[in-house]
């Protein structure tokens, strides 16, 4: 393939014409993204929790410190680099409280702000790297740059789900950082960083090429936290493939095979001391949700899905834009004549058609799956958009525009609207009981925590969830060792044959069935031998079962449970003592209405009263 320096420039001159607007912008990123993460108060998924905060809460702090490990980590589906971001996190929060002498309440809330904070900034690079992504296509300073920023910015989605610590959003951001990487050269025919005649590259081959290893870096990195990320990385390397001359073939293969080789080796070894034996998460994850089909144990989608619910959440109002994007530019009606950009802009086109097509294959759906997608489509939006929108905004005193400016502003409204509900009143209960257990916990624990490390755990309160499965955080948001708590399980049918699979009903099932003989058969005592008084203040406390639940001192339930509660202990010891607003519908009939919490102690059952 033939050099082009002029190219080359076009690659790096926007890092070094905008360095003082670039800082500012990831300034203002971070300040706005810490904002989102510290205000976010609702329940989203529970990966959110139990495939990072609480691996990582146990890497931190020890195997007795309460977390909670789902059947994914005893079975090795899941790489342990993620959580290990977060126990990091947690051991510096927990020093920097130590170090200060800091109280146990304060110390709970600043070790609840550690993973927060550190997904801020992950989210404010994915907004910034997508802004700069923009900027290489559309040109720096340019309106498609400033309007995809805005786009970015204003997005319901992104607030609602980007500092959240799913590993799908960290998944986004290093695939858009990586695709501002990617040699987008490589497929016009200019240098792929092979060999020339005379065995000299120049400095822009040199400045490419690294880029290329970076971006590869990443994108293995990003494959390992989510195998399906691969079909971007593949998509584009074919691509580059068919384009290039077997110089270039040999170069992507070799750099390929040198980056994933050592992201690989990186977290093989980051695995085998997590597990502690050797063991390969990506192969584990294929071989449990697709040879065993665990993954529709958790619901089937029609194949529609992506279509019809998945880009229409990820987008919401923009998803006009996006469409008519991705459609002006695989018909080659975008207005340029800049064949890089042209050519980029089709790529990105590209892998937003392949992904969704991909998963639509498998049964299992959920719209974070495609979440890696959303930086691409924002920047395919963005054209669009300037061409409805820039008239009404520049042309101010025409009357002719006026209609654009109206859906200027309820774009806006709808945006701020959605954001605002989906973020701190959808499904918030779930999250506010949690910090009512932790009040509850300093208000009655016989110890003041100097390290949560070295806690040993007991003598604190007692609390049990009759609720769907994952319904609440765990120990992410108890924080305290010594709240002995526990939940209805979820288990999928591991090893069952067919036949066994069809019938299995794990233990939340069982409850909802038939909530009366789940009491009597799961719980210490059945419904006859109910506690009289609260385990801390009981000379004898609780005595565990292995088999059984033991009765908490304080019952958490939706309120759709509320009758069956009443009925079911009815005359025992045990009363409202707390509840709060958790949603105004829900598509899960187990989970509608308020979060209900009863007690023993008839001090707090007063104070309700």
């Amino acid at each position: 393939m033939s050099t082009s320096n002029s190219s080359a420039r076009r690659v790096t001159s926007s890092s070094s014409s905008s360095a003082s607007p670039s800082v500012n912008i990831f300034l203002f990123l971070v300040a706005f993204r810490l904002l989102n993460a510290l205000t976010l108060r609702t329940f989203f998924q529970p990966d959110e929790f139990f495939q990072s905060l609480e691996p990582a809460w146990q890497i931190a702090f020890g195997k007795d410190q309460g977390a909670w490990l789902t059947w994914e980590w005893r079975h090795q589906l899941r790489s342990s680099l993620h959580p290990l971001l977060f126990a990091a996190i947690y051991r510096a929060a927990d020093l920097l409280a130590s170090s200060l002498h800091l109280s146990s309440a304060t110390r709970a809330e600043l070790v609840l702000a550690g993973p927060k904070t550190a997904q801020a900034i992950i989210a404010a690079l994915g907004d910034f790297y997508t802004w700069k992504l923009a900027s290489r296509i559309y040109g720096n300073d340019s309106r498609g740059a400033w309007t995809t920023l805005l786009v970015t910015v204003l997005n319901p989605w992104q607030w609602f789900c980007s500092t959240r610590t799913l590993s799908n959003c960290l998944e986004t951001t290093i695939t858009i950082v990586a695709l501002d990487l990617w040699p987008w050269q490589w497929s016009i025919g200019e240098s792929s960083g092979d060999n020339r005649k005379n065995e000299k590259r120049t400095a822009a081959d040199r400045a490419l090429l690294s880029s290329f290893r970076q971006c590869l870096l990443l994108a293995a990195l990003a494959c390992i936290l989510r195998p399906t990320n691969i079909l971007i990385w593949v998509t584009l390397a074919s691509i580059v493939w068919f384009r290039s001359s077997w110089g270039g073939r040999i170069v992507l293969v070799r750099e390929a095979l040198i980056c994933g080789s050592a992201v690989l080796t990186v977290s093989a070894v980051a695995d085998r001391l997590f597990y502690g034996f050797w063991t390969f998460p990506p192969l584990r994850f294929l071989y449990f949700n697709i040879a065993q089909s665990l993954a529709v144990f958790y619901g089937r989608n029609d194949w529609h899905y992506y279509l019809s619910q998945g880009l229409p959440l990820l987008l919401t109002t923009a998803l006009p834009f996006a469409i008519w994007g991705i459609y002006q530019t695989l018909t080659n009606r975008t207005f340029t004549t800049d064949r890089l950009q042209t050519e980029t802009r089709i790529q990105l086109a590209t892998i937003c058609l392949v992904m969704p097509f991909a998963l639509s294959l498998i049964s299992h759906k959920e719209v974070r799956f495609i979440y890696p997608l959303l930086p691409a489509l924002h920047i395919l939006a963005a054209q669009p958009m300037v061409q409805f929108f820039a008239p009404a905004v520049y042309y101010r005193q025409s009357s002719a525009y006026t209609p654009q400016r109206l859906l200027l502003i309820f774009y806006v409204l709808a945006n701020v609207v959605i954001a605002w509900y989906t973020s701190t009143r959808h499904a918030s209960g779930v999250i506010d009981v949690m910090a009512y257990l932790r009040q509850q916990h300093e208000v009655h624990a016989t110890q003041d925590i100097t390290r949560f490390s070295s806690v040993t755990p007991g003598n604190g309160i007692t609390a049990g969830f009759l609720m769907p499965c994952h319904s609440t955080p765990w120990r992410s948001h108890l924080v305290y060792p010594t709240v002995d708590a526990w939940a209805l399980s979820c288990e999928p049918p591991i090893d069952f044959t067919e036949s066994e699979k069809a019938v299995y009903r794990d233990e939340a099932d069982q409850f909802y069935d038939d909530p009366v003989q789940f009491l009597r058969d799961n719980m210490a005592g059945g419904l006859r031998h109910l506690p009289r008084r609260p385990s801390y203040n009981s000379a004898t406390g609780l005595s565990p079962s292995e088999t059984q639940h033991e009765w908490p001192d304080y019952l958490i339930f939706f309120q759709q449970l509320e009758p069956t509660m009443k009925n079911l202990l009815r005359g025992s010891f045990y009363g409202e003592c707390w509840r709060t607003f958790n949603t105004d519908w829900h598509d899960d009939w187990r989970r509608q209405g308020d979060i209900i919490v009863w007690c023993l102690d008839t001090t707090e059952q007063e104070q309700m009263a």
